[in-house]
């Protein structure tokens, strides 16, 4: 007998969209691999059901569906909360901190199935085709990358080529070449770029964008309370029901999306060095960013507040450039979470057409004194007390400006 000769494996990550069904016949005819698909889920709601059937009729011998849902909530958007991450005063880092999850599963399945290969189905234009690449190569640097936008044996240019490549290979899939927003979405944010997004001239048509919920000028025209509880940094309620912190994001994003919050437009400078322009909905991700900080200014003194707001811009650039599985990562997160130790207690907000209005903040470990804060004089704090600290303080500018004055009269 012949001996059966093996083909080598290549993991996909695969959504179940038009261009990840295309690579499929297209790693085969051009690799001869077997293709074994892996689609993530990191709560994007999307139908899922059908997808083994649709990934098999187009060649793969496999499909996984992973529930990445809480390990994302727990492990990757928790930190980033921690640290108010923010990329460039705006960004929640919603497809940034999703994607180190997902590298990290199919890097998994690899090692499980013998894999030789990864492929991704980013474009050569944008950041995440980094993001996959960075984890993927600090994870298991011996496993080849395949990125077929940026392979000369792409020759597929638009959603009617990729349509009549899979026609050709006998494949007949429900897609259509719509002229509609290009999405990314999952548990914490969706994303919208392309039609009038694409000129900063014009104004998003929310009306037709939006997805999670309403624009605050369609929000109610009643303010609603809520009220969340932290323990060491960690979301553990939503209006006294104790709840996990995929669960909360999911009853913030409802509570969010009905009164307008987290609506942002933005030009962001991507990593491969050009300007994009997005519309990104966060609603429970911005409450829940703000409820936090709203806690934690309670509860740290100055100087760690100030250091820690550097680390949590420094991390918002890392994860945004993909550079989840490094030692600075790491040291960064460290840093953060020792702040963390004692960001427990309840806030309390109103939402009101987009937005969040502070109703109250208690803490155990708040350094809040009212004795000390209020204008009235109390045993702990004398008056009279500043003017040495201001003596001290201002000594520096009293003597630069006397060596100033010195000078002048000299002349």
């Amino acid at each position: 007998m012949e001996d059966i000769i093996m083909k080598e494996k290549v993991i996909l990550a695969y959504s179940g969209g038009l261009d990840t069904t295309a690579i499929i016949p297209w790693l085969k005819e051009n690799f001869d691999y077997e293709v074994i698909c892996v689609c993530a889920d990191c709560g994007q709601e999307e139908e899922l059901n059908g997808l083994d059937e649709r990934a098999k009729s187009c060649g793969a011998s496999k499909l996984y569906i992973e529930d990445l849902t809480d390990t994302f909530a727990e492990d990757y958007i928790v930190p980033c909360v921690q640290a108010h991450a923010v990329y460039e005063d705006k960004y929640l880092l919603g497809t940034s901190m999703a994607r180190p999850a997902i590298a990290k599963r199919l890097v998994e399945i690899a090692r499980k199935e013998g894999a030789s290969a990864i492929c991704h189905g980013a474009t050569g234009k944008g950041n995440d085709q980094v993001r996959f690449e960075l984890a993927i190569k600090a994870l298991a640097p011996d496993i080849k990358i395949i990125a077929p936008w940026r392979n000369d044996k792409w020759t597929l240019k638009s959603r009617e080529d990729e349509i009549e490549y899979c026609r050709q290979h006998g494949i007949n899939l429900p897609f259509s070449a719509d002229n509609s927003y290009s999405r990314d979405r999952n548990l914490w944010h969706i994303s919208h770029e392309g039609l009038e997004l694409e000129d900063p001239a014009n104004e998003p048509n929310y009306k037709h964008l939006l997805v999670l919920g309403n624009s605050p000028e369609e929000a109610p025209d009643e303010g609603e309370y809520v009220t969340m509880t932290f323990e060491k940094g960690v979301p553990t309620s939503v209006n006294g029901e104790k709840m996990k912190v995929a669960d909360i994001i999911r009853t913030l994003n409802k509570l969010g999306g009905k009164h307008g919050i987290g609506i942002i437009d933005i030009v962001e400078n991507r990593v491969v060095g050009m300007k994009s322009r997005g519309v990104y909905e966060t609603p429970g991700g911005t409450i829940l960013m703000e409820a936090h900080q709203q806690l934690e200014e309670l509860i740290l003194d100055r100087d760690t507040y100030a250091v820690k707001k550097n680390i949590g811009n420094k991390l918002a650039d890392v994860v945004y450039e993909g550079k989840w599985f490094t030692p600075l990562r790491e040291a960064l997160q460290a840093f953060v979470e020792s702040t963390q130790q004692y960001v427990t207690g309840e806030v309390k907000f109103k939402l009101y057409k987009g937005n969040i209005i502070k109703a109250g903040t208690t803490s155990p470990y708040s350094l809040y004194n009212e004795s000390i804060a209020s204008f009235t004089t109390g045993d702990m704090y004398d008056h009279h007390d500043a003017e040495g600290f201001i003596n001290l303080y201002g000594l520096s500018c009293k003597i630069r400006a006397m060596k100033h004055k010195e000078l002048e009269n000299k002349k």
